[in-house]
């Protein structure tokens, strides 16, 4: 069966199913049907009609989010938690084709000092290639900076799904899925399994960033990387990795300095073996306490569906793995948040004609859970869910082809499913 075949253009609450053994392609994003006004070019740049949000609350309280329109990545701003925006600012003002899918799509974080700062891939006109972007706004989001290329090769070859990730001290982390050895090897007639991961920091607030540093071979070539913080303020990025014969486990890398990434450690061993890309990336969160929380996707013949585990040494040992979600309704894309002493999970599930938004609770660290429940559902395309959280309160934030972005409260979400 040619897979990739199977899986183009369907919609992404399909693909979930499908991406568990999809080749190496590239999913289409939301698109809007014909006869909606986001079909006219001519009108204004809007969330409403924008591709792949990706959202961060500041330290007072406001929403900033990231997204794709017509060849840029815009930003805006809300002050009242989602219930209003203020006007789009183009992040680039040279528009540029942009990756817009679930697995890839612009991120943002925030300085010390108000600083802004996006990330996001440029793709180029060969397949499956791309440029790692990077722009940085001083001015509270009012303007960006011309966005600077990451990736110091500039090789029409792929760098692309990015994880941007700020530390304690400021300094700016991008981690990319390259295939600059992968080129390598090929020219010189000798195998090589998957991509790499590089990485880049920068210590003068994203004017420039450090020459580019491999930090390891053979991850998988296009399912997405997630970052956090620890409790020492370093960075950690998990990662889909190619173990021995195509095995698509998962590998984790903590830093203790910027030149200092730490020892790789493997971190799930559900042996699944597949000479594809999965386009299913984990989960990661670290509390307070430094302990990792991880949530991923396998299809593995004796384990598969969704996992979560949690280590407290920086992932050399993990807790037994817990299975959740509804595998018979393509429960996939997890997203997990720690906070407070208590953990979050969410997760998505297709019915047959609609989408589910799935949370768990813990009060007890990941060891004890809640009963997974419903906090939203939507017909039509839907985009991924992801937590986020403010002082307050930890949020659903998700985009819908019926509503648009939506930020739902989950100490609330019993009213916020649609009838």
């Amino acid at each position: 069966m040619d897979v990739t075949k199977a899986c183009a253009g369907l919609l992404l609450t399909i693909s979930v199913a499908c991406g568990a053994v999809a080749a190496e392609h590239d999913h289409a994003a939301m698109a809007p049907s014909a006869d909606s006004p986001c079909q006219d070019s001519t009108q204004p740049a809007s969330l409403r009609c924008g591709l792949t949000p990706s959202s961060v609350f500041d330290s007072r309280g406001r929403l900033w989010l990231v997204w794709v329109q017509g060849g840029h990545v815009y930003l805006n701003r809300s002050d009242d938690r989602g219930r209003t925006f203020s006007a789009p600012v183009a992040v680039n003002r040279t528009p540029e084709k942009i990756a817009a899918h679930g697995e890839n799509r612009p991120k943002i974080a925030l300085g010390p000092e108000g600083q802004l700062y996006v990330s996001w891939t440029q793709t180029l006109e060969k397949r499956f290639t791309g440029h790692i972007r990077f722009a940085r706004s001083l001015d509270g989001g009012r303007s960006f900076d011309a966005p600077l290329t990451v990736n110091d090769d500039h090789a029409e070859i792929g760098h692309r799904f990015e994880s941007l990730v700020v530390d304690d001290a400021g300094r700016i982390f991008l981690a990319w899925l390259d295939k600059r050895d992968q080129a390598a090897a090929q020219r010189s007639g000798k195998p090589y399994r998957g991509a790499a991961l590089y990485y880049a920091w920068s210590d003068d607030a994203g004017r420039s960033f450090k020459a580019n540093r491999k930090l390891r071979d053979s991850s998988c070539e296009c399912c997405r990387i997630v970052s956090a913080v620890d409790p020492d303020g370093n960075p950690a990025f998990l990662w889909r990795h190619v173990f021995g014969d195509n095995i698509r486990d998962h590998a984790l890398v903590t830093f203790a300095g910027p030149e200092q990434p730490g020892e790789t450690v493997r971190v799930t061993f559900d042996e699944w073996q597949v000479d594809a890309c999965p386009h299913h990336g984990p989960a990661l969160a670290i509390d307070a306490q430094g302990i990792y929380h991880m949530a991923w996707y396998n299809n593995a013949a004796q384990r598969h569906g969704l996992f979560y585990a949690f280590s407290r040494d920086a992932g050399r040992t993990l807790s037994e793995p817990m299975s959740f979600g509804n595998y018979a309704a393509a429960a996939g894309h997890p997203s997990v948040l720690a906070r407070d002493g208590r953990v979050y999970l969410l997760w998505q599930e297709f019915d047959g004609a609609a989408t589910h938004l799935k949370l768990m609770q813990s009060s007890e660290g990941g060891r004890q859970w809640s009963p997974a429940r419903d906090v939203a559902h939507a017909d039509g395309e839907v985009d991924y869910p992801f937590l986020v959280a403010d002082a307050m309160r930890v949020y659903a934030a998700w985009q819908t082809h019926a509503d648009g972005y939506r930020l739902i409260p989950l100490d609330e979400a019993a009213h916020a499913s649609r009838p």
